[in-house]
């Protein structure tokens, strides 16, 4: 799988230094302490490149842009549930109706979920499988808390999330002593551990393969009830816009700079006397912690859980929506996450309609099988679209902009 970052002039390459590409050795002892001039002057060309590890406009006012367009869009996105808008084949129903509102609401949790795990693989390189462990926790820890302490709904989601900091503190710790394929297994074994645990139905707590059902007592009657979807509707843009602000205000942080740096050259981090092990377990609590505030709130749209929020499949699908929208972009992550559910909920409605059983079986069959879809879609991505969707389109405004010169 290619994860190389979507504009290689923004964003500081993935692939870790090799000695055999021209990188300077690394010096120790007196020969380190003999070219401090020389380690003072890396220093300064690393933190020049980590700086700009955000992919986004070089310029000021590009930049200045992007965020104008980012605020409009979420003014834009804030006035659907009081617009009649139809969109056939994408919007089951127009975008004032529960139907329509419930389906964008899982969007964009699903592009805030995905945010937390791009500052896992887009900030700091790391490629977890366990991710959705701590999506699950804060989904099954408040649904726990409603049900055995019958607490107002904003002290229980403080304590879920006070337990997944802790657990995603815990997990980090133990899985960051090791890096690459190990580090992977390490948070696969994790999230194994999580899955059987939920199925297991330890006491009851959990519901087993049926999940377990919200408990409306401590909940606020105006996020009940599907007369209310569109109060969820705007509980879920609030919890994106959030999670957005946090992601940026970490990656553009000093954790965040030595955690990019890090991702290139963790040796050449150590030798400038910073600590690699701190930035990285700071972003990867950070990001645990925003999976589960994202999965405390899919809780509430979905009035309930399901032990696949916990699995390692659903981390797999995190992975295929950054992916998609472009490893180390965070508006990359969020279309990533949007588009992905889109497709995955509407080509699960075309599969189940009867218009299919009067097609060829060299279409019934794969139109039929959603994940098969979608599947090809992510091959003909990483083969033709290294960079993703933003780097698709960054590439292409590139062209546009040579032709208009």
């Amino acid at each position: 799988m290619n994860t190389q970052p979507t504009n290689t002039s923004e964003t500081m390459d993935t692939r870790p230094a090799d000695p055999g590409t021209g990188s300077a050795p690394l010096e120790t002892g007196a020969d380190a302490t003999s070219n401090q001039t020389s380690q003072a002057g890396t220093a300064s060309n690393l933190a020049r490149r980590v700086r700009v590890a955000d992919t986004g406009p070089r310029t000021a006012g590009g930049r200045i842009g992007v965020w104008a367009a980012g605020i409009g869009g979420v003014i834009i996105l804030a006035l659907l549930p009081l617009l009649n808008i139809s969109v056939p084949g994408l919007l089951p129903t127009p975008t004032y109706q529960p139907g329509a509102l419930q389906l964008l609401s899982l969007c964009l949790l699903m592009a805030a979920a995905a945010l937390s795990y791009h500052l896992l693989i887009g900030v700091a390189g790391l490629l977890s499988f366990g991710h959705a462990l701590y999506f699950g926790a804060g989904s099954y820890g408040l649904a726990i808390i409603l049900n055995t302490f019958g607490l107002p709904l904003l002290p229980s989601m403080g304590l879920a999330l006070v337990a997944a900091l802790l657990l995603s503190a815990l997990t980090g710790m133990v899985a960051l002593r090791v890096t690459g394929i190990p580090f992977a297994m390490v948070t696969l074994a994790f999230a194994q551990a999580g899955s059987v645990l939920v199925r297991r139905n330890p006491g009851g707590a959990t519901g087993g393969e049926e999940g377990l059902s919200l408990n409306t007592a401590g909940v606020p009657d105006f996020l009940v009830g599907v007369s209310n979807t569109r109060n969820l509707y705007w509980l879920a843009l609030l919890t994106l816009v959030v999670v957005f602000a946090l992601v940026s205000w970490v990656q553009a942080g000093r954790a965040g700079h030595v955690a990019a740096a890090v991702r290139e050259n963790e040796l050449r981090v150590r030798v400038l006397g910073l600590q690699p092990y701190r930035a990285k377990l700071l972003v990867f609590v950070v990001g645990g912690t925003l999976a589960a505030l994202v999965g405390m709130v899919f809780l509430l749209l979905q009035s309930g859980t399901v032990p696949r929020q916990v699995s390692a499949d659903f981390t797999i699908t995190l992975l295929v929506m950054v992916v998609l929208g472009g490893v180390g972009s965070k508006w990359g992550a969020v279309l990533g996450g949007v588009i992905y559910t889109l497709l995955d909920q509407r080509l699960t409605t075309l599969s189940q309609s009867p218009a299919l059983d009067a097609l060829p079986p060299v279409l019934h069959v794969p139109l039929s099988e959603p994940q098969f879809i979608l599947g090809t879609l992510f091959i003909l991505v990483v083969l033709f679209m290294p960079g993703g969707l933003v780097g698709a389109i960054q590439r292409l405004r590139g062209r546009v902009s040579k032709k208009q010169a």
